[in-house]
C-alpha cells in the first residue's frame, strides 16, 4: 500500500513498510531521517507500485513488488525504489503482426517483453546467432568471478518464452534483408517474414590491428562461449594480461585475480577508467585495484604479442616484455552495422535513430549498442533495456519515446564502492568544480549554470540517487552553491535536503 512507504530525506531511498531500518542501507543515515511517502496520484489508497528500479545499477524489475535480488549488481530488495509511473501504451493493441527481433541482449529481449504486454496476439520472434539462452551480458565478469552460475546468468528460463509465445531461433545469423519484400534470409536456410523489425544485433569485440593478435590463446570477452573458453584457460598457475583499463577490463582482470591467475592490466591511457574518472580518481582506484595483487602499466604502449603458435608474453614498446599465458582484449567495441548497411539504412557510427527508435525505415527500429541516439551510442545496460522496452512498444503499436539518459558507472566485480555519471571532463572555464577526498572517500562535483552536470563519488556513493536524479532533473542547485565554497559543502548541502529547485 502506497501509505506503507517511507522515503530517506537524504538519499532518495524508499523503504516498503513502517518498520524502519536503524539506518538508511543506501547511505546510512539514522531512520529519524525517514519520512512517510505517499504515491504520486490523487487515489493515494490504491495506488501501488508498477515497477522496482534499482538504486544502484537502475535495473527495472516490473511487479507490485521488488526482486529478493537485483539479477544484474546482486543489490538486495531493499535497494530497491518503486516506480509508479512508466514507459507504456495507453491500452492493448489489436494487432497481429509478425515482429521479428535480430539480437538477443538485453535490448531484444526487453523489446519482445514489451511487444508482447502492447500486442497480445503479435507473432513474435528472436534470432540470436548464440546457441545459449539469453542471457545477462552484463554479468559475465561475474560469472567469471565465480559469483554466478550459469543458470543464474539467464534473462528467462526456457519456458518463459513458450508461456509468452515467443519463438526463439537460437544458434542462427541472418544473411540477408529484403526490405522490399520485408524478408530475412537465414544461415539455416529458412526465410522469416515481418512487418516490424527491430535490429538488436549488438558489438563485437574491438581488437586493434597488434602483431600476433591471432595467435592461440588470445581472447575476447562479449559472449557466454567466451567466458568459457576464458575459465579453461584460467588456472592459479597461469598468468594472464588484460588490454584495456575500461570497466570490462578491470572487472575482467579482478574476475580472474580471484581464481589465483596472475593478472597484469595495461593501460594506454595515463590513468584507468578515463572515459569515467579524472586523473584524480583514476590514480585513487589504481591503489585499489593493486591491493586485489593486479599489476597496472598506465600509459603503456603495445609493440606486438611474442611466442609462436600461441602467445607467449606482451611486448611494449618500451622493450619490456610482460609474460602471459593468455591474453585478453578489453579494447571497446564496434557496433555490428552490417544487416543496417545492406538495409541501405543510414549509419554512421551506429544506426541513427530517432525518439521512437525508429531508423530511417518506418517499418525497422534499432536499439542497444547498434544504435545511435542524438549522436550517442550507450553502450550500456540500462539505456539499452529502455531503448528495447520503447521499441518494442511502437513496434507493436503503441507509442512510447525515448530522450536519453545520464550515462553512469557502477563497478560491479572490483572490490569499490565507485559511481560516475555525466560530464567529468569539463573542457572550458563555464563549469564550476568542487573536489574533496580524505583517506576513505573521494568526491568530485560539476556544475554549469548552477546545475549538476556530472559527479564522481568513490568509497561512499550513497548520494548516487539523488545526483542522478539532479542531472536528470536539471533542478537548479543555486541556492547550495552560493552558500558552498568546497566540496564537502556540496555534499553536505545535498544531505541537508532538496534545497533545489
Amino acid at each position: 500500500m502506497a501509505d506503507d512507504l517511507m522515503q530517506c530525506t537524504v538519499c532518495g531511498y524508499i523503504h516498503v513498510g513502517t518498520d524502519l531500518p536503524d539506518c538508511c542501507p543506501v547511505c546510512g543515515v539514522e531512520k529519524e531521517l525517514f519520512e512517510k511517502k505517499q504515491a504520486p496520484d490523487s487515489k493515494a489508497a490504491e495506488a501501488a507500485p508498477t515497477a522496482w528500479r534499482c538504486l544502484i545499477c537502475n535495473y527495472l524489475h516490473e511487479g507490485p513488488v521488488p526482486p529478493e535480488s537485483c539479477p544484474v549488481c546482486g543489490a538486495g530488495a531493499d535497494q530497491f525504489e518503486p516506480v509508479f509511473k512508466q514507459v507504456q501504451p495507453t491500452g492493448k493493441v489489436d494487432s497481429a503482426d509478425a515482429i521479428v527481433i535480430v539480437g538477443a541482449g538485453i535490448s531484444g529481449i526487453s523489446a519482445a517483453e514489451a511487444a508482447r504486454k502492447t500486442a497480445p496476439q503479435a507473432k513474435i520472434s528472436v534470432i540470436s546467432r548464440e546457441a545459449d539462452l539469453p542471457y545477462y551480458r552484463i554479468n559475465l565478469t561475474r560469472y567469471l568471478a565465480g559469483e554466478l552460475t550459469t543458470e543464474q546468468l539467464l534473462i528467462h528460463p526456457a519456458q518463459w518464452y513458450e508461456d509468452n509465445a515467443i519463438e526463439l531461433h537460437l544458434g542462427v545469423e541472418v544473411t540477408a534483408v529484403d526490405v522490399r519484400n520485408k524478408t530475412l534470409g537465414l544461415s539455416s536456410r529458412d526465410t522469416i517474414s515481418y512487418d516490424k523489425l527491430i535490429l538488436s544485433m549488438g558489438a563485437h569485440s574491438f581488437v586493434p590491428p597488434v602483431g600476433g593478435a591471432t595467435k592461440a590463446h588470445v581472447k575476447t570477452l562479449r559472449t557466454q562461449k567466451d567466458a568459457a573458453e576464458i575459465l579453461e584457460a584460467a588456472r592459479p598457475e597461469k598468468s594472464c594480461v588484460v588490454i584495456g583499463g575500461g570497466v570490462l577490463g578491470l572487472e575482467t582482470g579482478a574476475a580472474l585475480a580471484r581464481r589465483g591467475v596472475s593478472v597484469t592490466i595495461i593501460e594506454g591511457f595515463d590513468w584507468l577508467l578515463p572515459r569515467q574518472l579524472n586523473r584524480a580518481a583514476g590514480e585513487r582506484l589504481a591503489g585499489y585495484v593493486e591491493a586485489l595483487g593486479v599489476r597496472l602499466i598506465c600509459g603503456g604502449r603495445v609493440r606486438e604479442l611474442a611466442g609462436e603458435q600461441a602467445v607467449s608474453g606482451v611486448v611494449l614498446e618500451s622493450g619490456e616484455v610482460v609474460p602471459a599465458d593468455m591474453v585478453i582484449f578489453a579494447a571497446g567495441v564496434r557496433c555490428n552495422s552490417a544487416l543496417a548497411r545492406q538495409a541501405e539504412l543510414e549509419v554512421n557510427n551506429g544506426i541513427l535513430v530517432d525518439n521512437s527508435m525508429r531508423t530511417s525505415n518506418a517499418d525497422i527500429f534499432a536499439v542497444g549498442d547498434v544504435a545511435e541516439h542524438q549522436g550517442v551510442i550507450y553502450g550500456t545496460w540500462m539505456p539499452a533495456q529502455h531503448q528495447g522496452k520503447v521499441a518494442g512498444i511502437n513496434a507493436a503499436g503503441g507509442q512510447a519515446r525515448f530522450t536519453g539518459i545520464p550515462r553512469s558507472s557502477i563497478l560491479k566485480v572490483l572490490d569499490v564502492d565507485l559511481f560516475s555519471v555525466g560530464e567529468v571532463h569539463p573542457d572550458d572555464g563555464s563549469f564550476q568544480l568542487f573536489e574533496d577526498h580524505d583517506d576513505d572517500r573521494y568526491a568530485f562535483f560539476v556544475f554549469r549554470n548552477a546545475r549538476l552536470v556530472g559527479a564522481i563519488l568513490m568509497g561512499d556513493t550513497g548520494l548516487s540517487a539523488r545526483l542522478k536524479e539532479l542531472i536528470e532533473s536539471q533542478a537548479s542547485c543555486a541556492e547550495i552553491l552560493a552558500e558552498a565554497a568546497t566540496a564537502a559543502d556540496i555534499r553536505q548541502g545535498l544531505l541537508s535536503g532538496p534545497r533545489v529547485s
